[in-house]
């Protein structure tokens, strides 16, 4: 198993309920990474890009952005799409975290380059397994592309 990486994640939920789930399962998952949690998209693509208020940032890694569909400003489609399109993010693992189960949205999130379309369970504890499930897969054996 490949030893933990340190670059931050990016959790991109207007729920305040399912963002603090979230959290706790990657906490419980024991994940020692930087963790960062914005409500909407143009706060997310602020971060990626370290522009207005994450400007400081610069040279921070991101290694992996749990992102959600349905967000106020940007949707997650044009955040996944902007992410996907810039040689500096392109990169970044992109896992779709979200309650939709349409399948455009699926369609539309492979289409745009996310490397997984997770649908949010419904009950608390199996999302919360979920996630954990998620962050032990991509922080700890997935081999990231280096770019």
């Amino acid at each position: 198993m490949s030893a933990p990486r340190n670059g931050d994640i990016l959790i991109v939920e207007d729920n305040p309920s399912d963002a603090e789930l979230t959290l706790r399962a990657l906490h419980k998952a024991r994940v020692a990474n930087g963790i960062h949690v914005v409500q909407d998209g143009a706060e997310a693509l602020e971060f990626l890009f370290a522009k207005g208020a994450f400007a400081g940032r610069a040279g921070a890694t991101t290694q992996l952005v749990l992102l959600d569909l349905k967000l106020p400003k940007v949707d997650g489609l044009e955040v996944l799409r902007k992410v996907k399109s810039d040689p500096r993010t392109k990169a970044i693992p992109v896992i779709v975290l979200t309650s939709s189960r349409e399948e455009k949205d699926l369609m539309a999130s492979y289409d745009l380059g996310a490397n997984s379309f997770i649908v949010k369970p419904v009950e608390s504890e199996k999302f919360f397994d979920a996630v954990k499930e998620i962050g032990l897969y991509w922080l700890l054996l997935n081999e990231p592309a280096h770019g």
